[in-house]
C-alpha cells in the first residue's frame, strides 16, 4: 500500500479512538457540570474558527467574498443556508476572479 494510504488509515483509526474515548469518559459521569458543558458546545464554532482564520489572512477577493456574504446571509438565514452560500460564491467568485 502507498504511503498516502496508510496515512489516511492512522489518521481514521485515530480520528475514531478520540471521539469514542471521549464518548466514554463523558458517560462516566452522572452529571456535566454547566460550565464543562458550555465550553464542550463552544468546541465546533473554536474548530471552525481555527480553520477559518488562516485561510482569511492569507485570502483573496473570492476567499473574502466567501466569507462577508455567508456571513450577511447568517443574520436571516440559518446555518444550512449560510454554508451553502458560502460554497456558491466561492465557487463563482474562483470562476470569475480566477
Amino acid at each position: 500500500m502507498s504511503t498516502t494510504l496508510w496515512i489516511i488509515v492512522a489518521a481514521s483509526i485515530a480520528t475514531y479512538l478520540t471521539r469514542i474515548g471521549g464518548h466514554l469518559v463523558i458517560s462516566r459521569f452522572d452529571h456535566i457540570h454547566p460550565r464543562v458543558e458550555a465550553g464542550l458546545n463552544a468546541v465546533p464554532a473554536a474548530v471552525l474558527t481555527t480553520l477559518v482564520a488562516p485561510a482569511a489572512l492569507s485570502a483573496g477577493p473570492a476567499e473574502w467574498g466567501a466569507l462577508v456574504v455567508p456571513g450577511l446571509v447568517s443574520l436571516r438565514g440559518g446555518l444550512m443556508a449560510m454554508f451553502l452560500v458560502g460554497a456558491a460564491v466561492l465557487i463563482l467568485a474562483r470562476q470569475v476572479v480566477g
